[in-house]
């Protein structure tokens, strides 16, 4: 692909010559991999959970199918480890409830506990203190497939969903992710399903209870409670409380009610006013659900709050050939992924998508490469960015009702949850079709309003951004027995906020209320070693590779004590051979800050930082010179890096992601802007 530059290219040897190289084979190979309709994507790789939960998920509905079994059964298997063991994350330990969910999938597969693999991996389960410490969730998966009690865990009431959203632990008090999913869990939770699987699962088992270590006196007091809601749904809902299915629910024959016989006025809870209530809830909780449907069928675009909300739905009485179900199953084969192996065809999936948060970011990176703003490849990607924009409300309006709609999300269907990272990220990709002060179509020019206007209104009070919703910050709901796993709560992060000051800047807000308030939240976040903290990638090096750039764009000056701090932390975590690398480890160890073998990726967001910061001669640093020459020699021969290590965050200690794409975006965006930096165009 031809693509325009702008400029003349700047003629020099050694480190710049060979950037310039580097830089030309990255451009035109992430030029490439543009969809004909405008859009980027690149793979949204994560680990096995979500290919066990799916074949549980088909085992539970009763559609489970042996060809699907079997390829995501090869998936499974091809990322165990010697150990017998999967991580979270490429290289990182292994995870309890991670192996704990891909040997159930393997059972469902199959796969005898006697064969080596499984033993070995049974054996490090119970070594760990097997099911019996595993997370919620786990324990959630393995109490619908009957192989763990309701009863050992934590109740989540339905009449949570009439809690106003100023009283303590509504549903607004969780991060949008979270509250996708605690609503259709605590339809699940009163219904109390048990599926059972032909087998079961004592090898995994020690019959020893973890100790409870944590004497915080809100989860002291929480945990009591808990005790407390197990005691009243005894007693309230005595008759009829389980439903225990042998084998897999009836075949589907036709669309039914959303709430079936089983929470009907006459149905198993009797006529009390607890029972009234219940049944009301449900049905709410119900509604709820089904409103947050996307068009292709999804929740969120995600996959927990996805795969709860088909279970949910289906105990309420909705058959699978009911339209929301059948479109619920469908849609996950969007995000289905099926290869050719050397034993047989994969499958796995991804936990979810990311094309528009792909196509800003490569927008970005072309333009810092000297894309033209009107080559076909620039107008493409901004015509399909335009039409993503979210056009309706979202539950962000609960905290922000009187804000107007305007902002993009990360997905190609979620229209209910818009997030400020990614419309900030499309204010500097638009800017780079259609630069300030140019010529800007009308449509883009409203949109563009409409995304700084509500960008403003989702500032959070104390001057920093959530990423979905504004002042998103109570504590007290990690608290709760029922959130031992991933991020529940949505605050104000440093990389989010820097995103957003830095694309308000670049509209010419530097000077705004806004974004003095946001350069004051960064400023007050930035850690005593002189770095950030990276919420949605890893870790201290992409947190101060966002803030280092932002801060620059509102005006703090290069000579500023806090951006020669993170300039010289930056410095001192230089890999010996140039590039910089952050294990995610750091996020539960943050003495491990900075430190990890190096990746394209890291090493890009670092530059980018010491550029901004370094001023004219910014080139001139040999730190910089160093970390374009990592670039240079690890480039492969296709223009992309080789990058296993995952460097995004969906959840810092629990989840994590290795966004395909940023092997490629970001150096292509660090190399341009050196070269730029030489005082000629990339």
């Amino acid at each position: 692909m031809t693509l325009t530059q702008t400029g003349p290219q700047a003629g020099a040897a050694g480190t710049p010559e060979a950037a310039r190289l580097t830089l030309k084979r990255a451009r035109d190979h992430l030029a490439g991999l543009q969809h004909e309709a405008g859009w980027w994507q690149g793979e949204l790789e994560t680990n096995v959970t979500m290919d066990a939960e799916d074949l549980m998920l088909r085992q539970f509905l009763g559609i489970a199918t042996e060809a699907e079994s079997a390829a995501a059964a090869r998936w499974i298997r091809s990322k165990q480890r010697d150990d017998g063991t999967w991580a979270n994350f490429y290289g990182g330990p292994g995870d309890l409830s991670t192996t704990i969910e891909a040997y159930v999938a393997l059972r469902l597969a199959g796969d005898t506990p006697d064969l080596p693999h499984m033993k070995t991996a049974a054996d490090w389960i119970v070594g760990c203190g097997g099911i019996e410490a595993s997370r919620v969730f786990t324990r959630i998966w393995l109490a619908l497939l009957g192989q763990w009690s309701w009863d050992a865990l934590p109740v989540i009431p339905p009449e949570l969903i009439y809690l106003p959203a100023w009283f303590p632990l509504n549903i607004y008090d969780w991060g949008c992710w979270a509250r996708q999913t605690i609503v259709p869990l605590a339809i699940v939770g009163a219904l109390k399903p048990s599926r059972a699987l032909p087998f079961g699962l004592d090898e995994l088992k020690t019959g020893v209870a973890p100790s409870g270590k944590d004497r915080d006196p809100w989860s002291v007091l929480f945990n009591g409670l808990d005790k407390a809601l197990h005691v009243y749904e005894k007693a309230a809902f005595r008759a009829g409380r389980r439903r225990s299915i042998v084998g897999p629910p009836a075949e589907p024959d036709g669309p039914r009610p959303a709430i079936a016989a089983s929470v009907s006025p006459t149905g198993r809870w009797g006529k009390g006013p607890a029972a009234a209530v219940r049944r009301a809830a449900l049905r709410r909780c119900a509604e709820w659900v089904i409103a947050r449907q996307e068009r292709d069928g999804c929740w969120g675009g995600i996959q927990p709050p996805w795969v709860y909300s088909l279970i949910a739905l289906n105990l309420l009485g909705y058959r699978l050939d009911h339209p929301v179900m059948a479109r619920g199953l469908e849609g996950l084969k969007r995000f289905t992924i099926i290869e050719d192996g050397p034993d047989g065809p994969t499958r796995r999936l991804e936990a979810c998508q990311s094309p528009v948060w792909d196509t800003v970011l490569a927008m970005v990176a072309l333009g810092d490469a000297g894309v033209a703003p009107d080559d076909p490849v620039m107008t493409r990607a901004a015509t399909w960015v335009l039409d993503e924009e979210t056009p309706g409300p979202g539950d962000w309006q609960v905290r922000r009702p009187g804000t107007e709609v305007g902002g993009w999300a990360f997905e190609f269907d979620n229209d209910g949850y818009p997030d400020t990272d990614d419309t900030a990220e499309v204010l500097l990709a638009l800017r780079r079709r259609w630069p300030v002060g140019g010529a800007t179509p009308p449509r883009a020019e409203d949109a563009i309003r409409r995304a700084v206007q509500w960008l403003v209104g989702m500032q959070s009070k104390d001057g920093g951004w959530g990423a979905f919703d504004a002042d998103n910050d109570r504590q007290l709901v990690n608290k709760l027995p029922f959130c031992d796993f991933g991020a529940v709560i949505d605050p104000p992060s440093a990389d989010v906020t820097a995103h957003i000051v830095e694309a308000l800047a670049h509209e010419g807000m530097a000077g705004s209320r806004a974004v003095r308030r946001g350069v004051t939240w960064l400023l007050k976040a930035q850690e005593a070693d002189g770095s950030w903290f990276g919420r949605w990638g890893a870790n201290y090096v992409y947190g101060t590779g966002a803030v280092v750039p932002a801060l620059i764009a509102a005006g703090v000056k290069p000579g500023k004590p806090c951006i020669r701090r993170a300039v010289a932390w930056l410095e001192a975590h230089q890999n010996a051979d140039g590039g910089w690398g952050e294990d995610l480890r750091s996020y539960d160890d943050p003495a491990l800050a900075g430190q990890g073998e190096s990746t394209a990726s890291q090493t890009a967001w670092a530059l980018l930082a010491l550029l901004a910061a370094g001023g004219p001669r910014a080139a001139e640093n040999p730190a910089i010179e160093r970390g374009i020459a990592w670039l240079a020699t690890t480039q492969r021969a296709d223009g992309t890096w080789d990058e296993p290590q995952y460097t995004g965050t969906g959840f810092p200690g629990d989840f994590y992601i290795n966004y395909h794409l940023y092997r490629l975006v970001f150096p292509v965006s660090a190399l341009g802007r050196y070269l730029r930096a030489l005082g000629g165009a990339a």
